[in-house]
């Protein structure tokens, strides 16, 4: 049977947010230097979704895993690997006659002309999936059901699939969507379907550079323009910081699927991130909406507010996995029912803490920990720099150094 059975809706739910997506096995370098130079590679593992999911269940999040992999060692190697995370792998699915995915790459910065990547994902495992062959009940069972358009990319299926959970219907969870733009994989495609993906979401994660990229859109307000419709959309810009928009509709997660939870952002503008921008939990939306995407947007009403976040000063290790850090930190305060201004700043501890450490998943600062930091005034986030390390420091105190 293709697609959800019509009117499927969950009434309860233990699991914060469904992520889904390709995991691949990933091949380290053990040194820098190109990849035909490389002597020998270390294992470990890599996917945007897969990703998300380890860090919200590190952060102490009730997070799944749904996706597709090889009857083959590897296959067990990125079941096992991302359920010691703590994140519930139940509904991952084994194809016997199509193989894991696996890439090398180099240890250079993605963004830097040096960097190398080479993949072995066609016709992976991940690839067939498709409407008729995942498991609904689990992907709506959560909170929150987060995507990415590195799915979509993979096939013709995948793009199906993700145009059937992004379709508005009773009983669909907040979708979350991070548009991931890669360019690689679009090579004779078409990447302005991301634009459409984005447009069906609730919440949308999008870099400057690849709305520029993908969709020759540039600038943060031509962004909101051209992707008016989810209710609140991050716009990472890099060392400048993020830019989220909100409407004011469905900016947390419902609690029809969440017991009750508060879930609504109460978000009030801040040009400049510096004034406490949360007005407390809103009613109307936590018992509020009854399917999300398009029918909700259609229906907001009021205009934008507009809350920009600095970035904070980093030493990086490794320029890899903070986009994946950034969305988990975000959706973890957004699950928390805090302010927009204090998702922003989660979502950018949370990437600092990659940055910070040679691959692309590492263990979350304490949430208390990370509380003071998002909790201080906007002169001492703007002097923060994050170092190796700094995640375990005891107190805020001892891990600020400022230039």
């Amino acid at each position: 049977m293709s697609g959800p059975a019509a009117g499927t809706a969950v009434a309860a739910t233990t699991t914060d947010v469904v992520c889904l997506g390709e995991s691949m096995v990933t091949f380290l370098p053990s040194q820098p230097g190109r990849l035909a130079d490389v002597p020998s590679f270390g294992r470990g593992i890599g996917g945007a979704e897969s990703n998300v999911a380890c860090a919200l269940a590190a952060a102490g999040h009730r997070a799944a895993w749904v996706g597709r992999v090889g009857a083959d060692g590897f296959g067990d190697h990125l079941v096992e690997t991302i359920a010691s995370y703590g994140v519930d792998t139940s509904a991952v699915r084994r194809d016997p006659f199509r193989p894991t995915g696996i890439y090398f790459r180099t240890a250079t910065d993605r963004g830097t002309d040096t960097h190398e990547v080479a993949y072995y994902r066609a016709g992976s495992a991940a690839s067939a999936m498709s409407p008729a062959n995942v498991p609904y009940e689990e992907l709506f069972a959560g909170r929150i059901l987060h995507l990415s358009g590195i799915t979509a990319a993979l096939s013709d299926d995948c793009l199906a699939l993700l145009r059937e959970l992004t379709a508005a219907r009773p009983g669909r969870p907040l979708v979350s969507f991070d548009v991931n733009h890669r360019p690689h994989l679009w090579r004779g495609g078409d990447a302005s379907v991301l634009l459409e993906l984005a447009r069906r979401a609730d919440l949308v994660f999008v870099g400057e550079d690849e709305a520029e990229e993908a969709w020759g859109i540039v600038g943060a307000e031509a962004i909101r323009a051209a992707v008016p419709e989810p209710s609140v959309l991050v716009v990472k810009r890099g060392s400048a910081g993020a830019t989220v928009f909100a409407s004011g509709l469905r900016p947390g997660p419902r609690s029809s699927n969440a017991g009750g939870a508060e879930n609504a952002p109460g978000a009030r503008s801040t040009e400049g991130g510096g004034a406490e921008d949360a007005a407390g939990p809103r009613s109307s939306i936590a018992g509020g909406a009854e399917c999300g995407g398009a029918e909700d947007a259609a229906a907001a009403t009021g205009p934008d507010t507009v809350t920009h976040v600095p970035a904070l000063h980093v030493d990086v290790v490794a320029a890899v996995g903070a986009g994946d850090a950034f969305a988990a930190g975000f959706l973890s305060a957004t699950l928390r029912g805090l302010p927009v201004r204090d998702r922003a700043r989660h979502g950018h501890l949370m990437a600092a803490a990659v940055l910070t450490v040679p691959g692309d998943l590492t263990e979350p600062p304490a949430r208390d920990h990370a509380d003071r930091l998002v909790a201080l005034g906007d002169d001492a986030w703007g002097t923060l720099r994050l170092g190796p390390g700094w995640t375990a420091a005891d107190r805020a105190s001892e891990e600020v150094r400022t230039p």
